[in-house]
């Protein structure tokens, strides 16, 4: 059976990256296993903070190669982010020697915000690329989200900037003296991903006019980072069985009008259709069949179910909810791809179609609120946490207060220390921290960036309630600090809605998100299953087997998982606009 174009003649390294949710682990686990089967020694490389290639691949995994059971010459491992940024932090401590134990203290402070860890994991990755796993004949790598991927690829320039201008000094990466090894490391991994000889970097997406749109931005920042060595993957293309079923047909449609009016930059590259398959990808039998077109036969016979639509409240159910609580910050959290943007704009447009005054904002990098909502609506205020600009703003602002009393050598060291990548960490905190604080008064609805991003800055707001708390006296502290994360965890102040689709992994990662969520007493408010067939009326059998699985899927929401459970059905057209997004939260679509 014939493979797909990006697995004749593959280069050692295959770098895997897209918008959440178009099936980047899918594809990647698909071509491993593929490789595997040819007689190839493949390690399969999760870079994602919310990875879920152990369900998957059905092993747990680490931060160290594993082999996967029953697939002979496969192994696979996780970057484990905290792991890797305290192994980072070791190393560091271990370059200072017999320094002062009050100046260790200090740097590993320094060490402990979500930059580091970023940058940690990074540190892991490029280790990888630069030849640390010498036994393996070909190295995948399953990438986090568009944006996050983006943002530490960019890193090893904004480095080697710093570091540059910075001989002496620290940051929250440690002394500075300490970080010229990881510069090299840096610069060996970015020259092998340009290297085409050595690396393909496959731009994974569906055939919808968001995703594609996101990909042809992904790959005109990729060119920029002289990442030129791309190819096209489009997952989950549908082929109506006939004529005479019309969600079928409106499905088809709409992904070969998104197809035909893909970006330019995409035209121009080597291009793989994957079909969409009535299963999920979970374990070896339905991975195999993923990249093999004759393999449409689902791995296991899933009995076709009656076109019901579940017992379950829609959307508008949910903003009139929240509508009578008056005031409140409305975060909608989830995995890439999920929904959460459409989301956030119709419980935005519907509590402003009740007559109330909301700010909707965004932490995703990759997000586009204004091509979702389409116009503007009196009543909405619609912004994003843009981390360029807050760096400049926050910058600007240690500059008046803390250079106000330097000298001109002074204003200009503190200047060049505020180069550091690591500012804008700060910078964009210190943003969520405002949106936060403001839902006391009006209503807030805030859009995050995917899982493992989000929960990054989660981290950082622990962080800093630990540093608050710690700074003040017990006895006095009641009443006179409340932190981001206490407002966070007051039901009356944040309700956190966790937005998944009908399927496993997703479900899975969700209520990986919920345990995470709780661990910081945080209690999300309810769950939202997004694009459910069921209702739809489809007697598409491929289309019906799926149905099937999301039903099993929203029962187990129900029975343990969600304390408030709300379902949007799937729209035969991508719910773009204002009218769109109103209808979905006054009458569920």
């Amino acid at each position: 059976m014939t493979l797909p174009g990006f697995l004749q003649a593959p280069p050692r390294h295959l770098f895997f990256t897209g918008k959440g949710g178009v099936g980047k682990t899918s594809v990647a686990c698909a071509a491993a296993i593929a490789l595997a089967e040819a007689g190839r020694r493949v390690l399969l490389v999760s870079t994602d903070p919310a990875s879920n290639l152990d369900e998957m691949l059905g092993v747990a995994l680490s931060d160290a190669p594993r082999p996967v059971p029953g697939m002979a010459g496969l192994s696979a491992l996780n970057i484990d982010p905290e792991a890797a940024a305290e192994a980072y932090r070791l190393r560091v401590l271990d370059q200072m020697g017999g320094a002062p134990e009050t100046e260790r203290a200090t740097v590993r402070e320094q060490l402990s915000g979500a930059c580091t860890i970023e940058v940690a994991a990074f540190d892991e990755f490029a280790a990888i690329l630069a030849g640390d796993m010498a036994g393996f004949d070909h190295i995948l790598f399953d990438t986090a989200p568009t944006g996050h991927t983006l943002r530490l690829l960019s890193l090893p320039a904004a480095w080697s900037g710093f570091l540059a201008a910075n001989e002496a000094g620290a940051s929250c990466l440690g002394p500075h003296s300490g970080l010229k090894m990881q510069e090299r490391r840096f610069r060996a991994a970015m020259d092998a991903l340009a290297d085409a000889s050595r690396t393909a970097i496959i731009l994974v997406a569906r055939p919808d006019r968001a995703s594609l749109a996101e990909a042809g931005r992904s790959a005109t920042e990729l060119a920029a980072l002289g990442l030129a060595n791309q190819r096209l993957v489009v997952n989950g293309v549908f082929h109506a069985a006939g004529t005479d079923d019309r969600v079928g047909q409106a499905i088809e449609r709409g992904a070969r009008a998104a197809l035909d009016g893909m970006p330019e930059t995409l035209r121009r590259l080597p291009r793989d259709e994957v079909p969409l398959r009535g299963f999920d990808m979970v374990g070896f039998e339905a991975l195999r069949t993923l990249l093999r077109p004759a393999a449409a036969t689902p791995p296991t016979s899933s009995a076709l179910v009656a076109a019901i639509r579940p017992e379950v409240p829609g959307l508008e159910a949910l903003v009139e909810g929240l509508a009578a609580r008056g005031h409140g910050l409305v975060m909608v959290m989830g995995k890439g791809g999920v929904g959460k943007t459409t989301i956030a704009a119709a419980v935005a447009i519907g509590l402003v179609a009740r007559g109330h005054a909301v700010h909707l904002s965004t932490t995703d990098p990759a997000a586009h609120l204004s091509m979702t909502l389409g116009g503007e609506m009196p009543g909405l205020r619609v912004d994003r946490i843009d981390p360029r600009a807050e760096t400049k703003r926050y910058v600007g602002r240690i500059m008046e207060t803390r250079g106000r009393a330097l000298d001109d050598a002074g204003r200009a060291l503190l200047r060049e220390d505020l180069r550091s990548p690591c500012t804008e960490e700060v910078a964009v905190f210190h943003a969520f921290s405002r949106v936060v604080a403001e839902a006391r008064g009006g209503f807030v609805v805030l859009d995050t960036a995917p899982t493992g991003h989000t929960l990054l800055l989660m981290d950082a707001t622990g962080a800093y309630h630990r540093q608050m708390t710690r700074s003040l006296d017990s006895a006095h502290a009641a009443g006179r600090v409340i932190t981001p994360l206490m407002r966070l965890q007051d039901p009356e102040h944040t309700q956190v809605l966790i937005v998944t689709l009908p399927e496993t992994t997703p479900v899975s990662e969700a209520a990986a998100l919920q345990e995470d969520l709780r661990r910081a007493r945080i209690e999300p408010h309810a769950w939202v299953v997004n694009r459910t067939l069921s209702g739809s009326g489809t007697r598409d059998r491929l289309l019906m087997q799926r149905m099937a699985a999301e039903q099993a899927q929203i029962r187990r929401i129900e029975k343990g998982l969600a304390q408030r459970l709300f379902l949007l059905p799937w729209q035969a057209e991508a719910p773009v606009g204002l009218d769109a997004l109103r209808r979905l939260s006054t009458d569920g679509g």
